[in-house]
């Protein structure tokens, strides 16, 4: 017995008849959002480069954001999770967010004691 798996996306708002009609759709939501970051990889705004937010340009915030956007819907949309029981979604994709939003703070917090033991530590830059 084959499971039918729903022609929507963006929670009901944008439907489709069939299944190709709603890869092409999931392909066109992917493009833009992967055009958006290759553009601000190009053009690289002023604004987004000299301001910070927890220690890292706002750019790559919002390029970290957008991948994890990309990974969620791929993960919701092509590995059929919107179809699963809501815990076994939660299980899937709420414990890597954690993870890597727990590997970005340690990064951060590592990278700012490094540069701080170079800037004010008795070892020089020579790399």
């Amino acid at each position: 017995m084959a499971h039918e798996h729903k022609l929507e996306i963006f929670r009901g708002l944008v439907k489709f008849k069939s299944n190709i009609q709603k890869i092409w759709g999931v392909l066109v939501f992917l493009t833009i959002v992967t055009a958006v970051e290759v553009g601000l990889g190009i053009t690289k705004p002023e604004f987004l480069t000299k301001n910070y937010f927890i220690g890292m340009k706002l750019l790559n915030w919002i390029f970290i954001i957008l991948t994890l956007v990309k990974a969620y819907y791929i993960a919701w949309d092509f590995m059929h999770l919107r179809d699963e029981k809501s815990a076994l979604r939660r299980a899937i994709v709420w414990t890597p967010i954690f993870l890597i939003c727990y590997l970005i703070f340690i990064l951060l917090f590592e990278a700012d004691y490094i540069y701080n033991v170079f800037k004010d530590g008795f070892l020089a830059w020579d790399f």
